[in-house]
C-alpha cells in the first residue's frame, strides 16, 4: 500500500513535469528555426539576453512549473484545485502561442498583446496555486519574473523594428 502511494507521487511528478516539458518542445518548434535567421536580424536592446541563455533558462522554467503542478495535483481534485488548473494549463496554452506569434509567425506586435494576457494568466495561476500551497506558488515566481523580461523585449523588439 506505501509502495503504491509513492508510485503514484512519483508518476504524477513525472507527468507534471512531462506536461510542462511538452509545452516547451511545442515552443521551440517556433522558435528554434528563427533564432538563427528572423531573431539573429532584429534590433534589439541592450539588456537583450545571449541568445544562449534562452534554451536552459526556459526549460528551467518548465521543469520549475511541472513541480509547482505536481503540488497543486497532489491536494486532490476539488473545486479550487480544479480552476487552479484550468489558469494553468491556459497559460501554458499561452506561452506556447506566443512562441507561434513571436517566432512562427514574426509578429511582435501580436505578439506583445498576447505576451500581456500570458502575464496576467500567469500572475493569476501564481496567486491561486500560493492560495492551494505556498512552495507551489513560490515556484512560478522565476517564471513571472522571466516573462516580465521577455515582455519588455519584446515591446522593444516591435517597436525597434
Amino acid at each position: 500500500m506505501l509502495l503504491n502511494s509513492y508510485m503514484k507521487k512519483w508518476a504524477r511528478l513525472v507527468i507534471s513535469v512531462y506536461i510542462c516539458l511538452m509545452a516547451g518542445f511545442f515552443g521551440s518548434i517556433f522558435t528554434s528555426p528563427s533564432i538563427p535567421t528572423w531573431y539573429e536580424g532584429l534590433k534589439k536592446p541592450d539588456f537583450s539576453p545571449p541568445n544562449w541563455v534562452f534554451a536552459p533558462v526556459w526549460t528551467s522554467l518548465f521543469v520549475l512549473m511541472g513541480i509547482s503542478l505536481y503540488f497543486v495535483w497532489g491536494k486532490g481534485l476539488n473545486k479550487d484545485v480544479k480552476k487552479a488548473l484550468f489558469v494553468f494549463l491556459t497559460q501554458l496554452v499561452l506561452n506556447v502561442l506566443w512562441s507561434f506569434l513571436f517566432f512562427g509567425l514574426q509578429t511582435p506586435y501580436y505578439a506583445l498583446i498576447e505576451i500581456v494576457m500570458l502575464w496576467f494568466a500567469i500572475a493569476i495561476t501564481v496567486f491561486k496555486f500560493f492560495l492551494i500551497d505556498k512552495k507551489a506558488g513560490l515556484l512560478l515566481l522565476p517564471y513571472i519574473i522571466w516573462v516580465t523580461i521577455a515582455t519588455f523585449l519584446n515591446y522593444f523588439v516591435w517597436i525597434l523594428n
